[in-house]
């Protein structure tokens, strides 16, 4: 074996072992972007689950500190109570066989997360009446803090107390989700979109308090 066979030999064995450490860093590399993937997923979701933990302690004070007469409470309850009722309404009409198993609003907001035709029905009737998710909170989370006290006034007499309820909500209400959820349910109940309630209806919607707060 003459000195160029040996050299050429060795210079294949010198690139073997330069390529085994090229795939081994390969690896090493694959295995730290995972990680990195895995940690940037998981600060995603700690993230978005801080931001949405700080909406609803904000959603809660703005609800909480609102300064209305008790006149005016009323009618922002009459408004609001009038909407979740309707909800509910249009998705039993959506979804008939189902009505035994969807007593309540709550009933609706516990089953579709895992419910995927309940979920589709539910986004479907958010859309009907522009409402998003949000909304919804916004609406609830009134319902909570003030349904047990306030009082439900009819069309007619809401009209007798505040002729422009939009103004007074633009007005006194400074958290932008609280007061789109409620212009959009005083809109929604203007035209004409949802049922007026009735003391029955008003009652199914009690069980809304402990499962909305969970």
């Amino acid at each position: 074996m003459n000195n160029e066979t040996t050299t050429l030999m060795s210079l294949k064995e010198a690139m073997k072992r330069v390529d085994h450490k090229l795939q081994a860093l390969e690896a090493q590399f694959k295995e730290l972007d995972f990680t990195k993937d895995n940690l940037t997923q998981k600060f995603e979701h700690h993230s978005k689950t801080l931001a949405s933990q700080a909406a609803q302690d904000e959603m809660w004070t703005a609800v909480l500190a609102l300064k209305f007469t008790s006149m005016e409470l009323n009618i922002l309850y009459s408004y609001v109570i009038e909407v979740l009722i309707y909800l509910h309404t249009r998705v039993l009409e959506k979804l008939p066989d189902l009505v035994t198993g969807l007593p309540t609003l709550a009933s609706v907001l516990r089953r579709k997360v895992k419910n995927k035709r309940i979920r589709v029905v539910w986004e479907s009737v958010l859309e009907e009446c522009g409402l998003q998710e949000g909304d919804v909170t916004a609406l609830c989370t009134f319902f909570i803090a003030h349904g047990n006290k306030a009082e439900h006034y009819a069309a007619k007499v809401r009209q007798m107390y505040i002729r422009d309820v939009t103004f007074m909500i633009t007005n006194m209400v400074k958290n932008q989700a609280l007061q789109d959820g409620l212009l959009k349910a005083v809109q929604i109940i203007e035209k004409g979109k949802a049922v007026r309630t009735t003391e029955e209806q008003k009652s199914s919607l009690k069980e809304l308090i402990p499962s909305v707060k969970n």
